[in-house]
């Protein structure tokens, strides 16, 4: 899991550049003054304000943490951050600037993958950060209604003893927030179970590019009344609007849960291994979550924990995280239990062998494998990442095709790209596509891009299924976008911000 100390570290490299500089979308912005700051200091107290400029000139690395991504790729050169705590204060603040002309990136947890979060320039961090309370909870129906600033983990804990869980689980549960999670339409481990934010997220507080609150904070679980105006803000990265207040449907907490982590001899059995154990589980199954035999090994090498021998794994290619949500200890394990016996007698099996959690501490250690393959990779490297949306029979395939590409170019090895590694979620065909290598170069983004792109429009896919496309990928859209559509997401944006102050530079071309 993404600690908040990696996604809070400081930047001591010299600030790299992105390529895809949306120099146009900024270029009639105007830069925060110590005019604005006073102004600002008429709405917040004075620790609510972070700042380089005068009066209270606080030193650059104290920003750091707002102006640069975790995984110090992206970096903006913002002069002030600042952490409203009520919706209303964010409203005079996005009204001043909206009059001023003066960019606004909304910020949550920072723990992004495509720079969506960051500034492209010194545009005005807004942090929902100190944004952190539930405002109510009916444990009858099971709807959560919430600040955007509240972190993913506390929402968690906070449902434990209503019997109730976030309908959304990821690796950075631990410093991420709703609200971001929301604007980014996050995906995560268990969507094949509980679906997408666009079905659990209820309603929405949003303030607007000229400062207006729109309040869609319904908790009604039907309402056919016209447009639904909040699926416009669920994954448009703060574009649109500055999300403040989510109402979400949590799900009943399961009353037993299982993992089993499976070796298997080659990619070509995930597939057939898939269909089987929707066959035998059914309802229960909550995750399918496949990871390649590099990024497995490289999990191991950087301390995310072992699920199997070293002597269990030989001639494995590929690891399949299977995990089950049912009502019923007995009845969940039987059919779990059943699987694997199928699976291992079968005259050809599907599997080598496997590890069944068989106690709370070995569900969490199976997990922590999985969730830690993102910390793994970037302690191996620098890490280019494309969260890719492809055919599930297509997974080895890219991965295999992306290496193939990089030898081609002489850019594979030790001093270049050192790994291509593939990990994701089966469930919803989602592959995580990360090149590890020993700095970013303008050569190997050149060998990367457009080549990956191009190679999942083949596919008939998607540039991004859950990451977003944020700074990264706004260049890439039309591989995934049609002209028509890409033209009326624009006048979406053009109707809602005209002066375009929210989040400039990203989502759009």
């Amino acid at each position: 899991m993404l600690s908040r100390q990696i996604a809070r570290r400081l930047y001591a490299h010299t600030p790299r550049r992105w390529s895809h500089f949306p120099a146009a979308a900024l270029s009639s912005l105007n830069s925060v003054t110590e005019a604005d700051l006073a102004h600002f200091a008429t709405i917040l107290p004075e620790s609510a304000i972070l700042s380089t400029l005068a009066p209270n000139v606080a030193p650059a690395d104290e920003l750091a943490p707002f102006n640069n991504d975790w995984m110090n790729k992206y970096h903006g050169r913002s002069t002030t951050v600042l952490k409203p705590r009520t919706t209303q204060e964010v409203s005079e603040i996005v009204k001043w600037c909206n009059q001023r002309r003066i960019g606004i990136v909304p910020q949550g947890g920072n723990t992004g993958l495509v720079g969506g979060g960051v500034p492209v320039k010194d545009e005005l961090i807004i942090s929902l950060a100190n944004m952190s309370k539930v405002r109510t909870f009916d444990d009858v129906s099971g709807i959560l209604v919430a600040d955007a600033g509240c972190i993913l983990q506390s929402l968690s804990d906070y449902l434990v003893p209503h019997n109730h869980i976030v309908p959304l689980d990821l690796g950075a549960k631990g410093s991420c927030q709703i609200g971001g999670n929301v604007s980014t339409n996050a995906g995560g481990l268990r969507l094949l179970r509980y679906g997408s934010l666009h079905g659990s997220v209820l309603g929405l507080e949003v303030v607007l590019p000229d400062g207006t609150i729109l309040d869609q904070l319904t908790s009604l679980r039907k309402d056919n009344t016209g447009y639904d105006l909040k699926q416009l803000f669920i994954g448009a990265e703060g574009t649109l609007g500055i999300v403040t207040g989510v109402s979400i449907l949590a799900a009943p907490a399961p009353q037993a849960s299982n993992n089993v982590m499976l070796a298997l001899p080659k990619f070509e059995n995930v597939l057939p291994l898939f269909k089987e154990t929707k066959r035998q589980l059914s309802e229960i199954l909550s995750a399918f979550e496949f990871i390649d035999r590099t990024v497995y090994d490289l999990a191991i090498k950087h301390g995310q924990g072992r699920a199997l021998d070293p002597t269990e794994v030989e001639g494995a290619e590929c690891f399949v995280l299977v995990e089950t949500s049912g009502g019923k200890r007995e009845h969940d394990e039987e059919k779990l239990n059943s699987l694997l016996e199928s699976l291992l007698e079968a005259d050809e099996p599907l599997i080598n062998t496997g590890v069944l959690a068989t106690s709370p501490a070995q569900f969490s250690a199976l997990w922590a494998i999985r969730e830690g393959l993102t910390e793994a990779v970037s302690k191996e490297g620098k890490v280019y990442k494309y969260d890719i949306s492809i055919p599930l029979a297509k997974f080895e395939e890219a991965v295999n095709k992306t290496k193939d590409h990089l030898r081609q170019k002489g850019l594979l090895h030790e001093g270049a790209v050192k790994h291509v590694v593939g990990y994701g979620h089966v469930g919803d065909g989602n592959l995580h596509l990360n090149v590890v290598a020993a700095d970013y170069t303008p050569e190997i983004e050149a060998a990367l891009e457009p080549f990956i792109y191009e190679l999942v429009a083949s596919y008939k896919g998607s540039i991004s299924a859950e990451h977003g496309i944020g700074l990264m990928k706004t260049h890439a859209l039309q591989y995934s976008k049609s002209p028509t559509s890409i033209e009326w997401m624009k006048k979406i944006k053009a109707l809602f911000d005209p002066h375009g102050i929210m989040n400039p530079g990203k989502v759009l071309p």
